[in-house]
């Protein structure tokens, strides 16, 4: 067991900028909340994001990262394995690495909705 303890820290969600990583489109915005690169945490990453209507991200996969995403407003489509299912509030979806999916808004309004990725590194 390591000495090395991390520091706990408050934040604002105001206080990080929106980004749009690469293979985002269409306002497919995100929020990197906690992360290696700007918190003491080094397994886990964690992002809010708002996809405006039609903004999507392109079909992946992931070596090693497990993901979730809880989706808190809007609905889209969440493909998975090649096969789309709409996707609305309070939806939670579990992806094991190595499943391709994708994420789109396909609704009326913004969709938002967490994304929980651990470890951080796809290595």
């Amino acid at each position: 067991m390591s000495d090395k303890q991390g520091k706990a820290g408050i934040r604002n969600i105001a206080e990080e900028p929106w980004q749009q990583f690469p293979d985002h489109f269409g306002g497919a915005l995100s929020k990197a909340l906690v992360n290696p690169e700007n918190s003491d945490f080094t397994l886990l990453d964690y992002r809010i994001s708002a996809y405006q209507p039609m903004a999507y991200v392109a079909a992946h996969t992931h070596k090693v990262q497990e993901q979730v995403y809880h989706v808190l407003e809007g609905e889209g489509l969440m493909e998975i394995d090649g096969e789309k299912t709409v996707v609305r509030r309070h939806d939670v979806i579990n992806i094991p690495p190595g499943v391709e999916h994708a994420i789109e808004n396909s609704g009326l309004v913004d969709l938002v909705f967490l994304v929980i990725t651990a470890p951080a590194k796809d290595e």
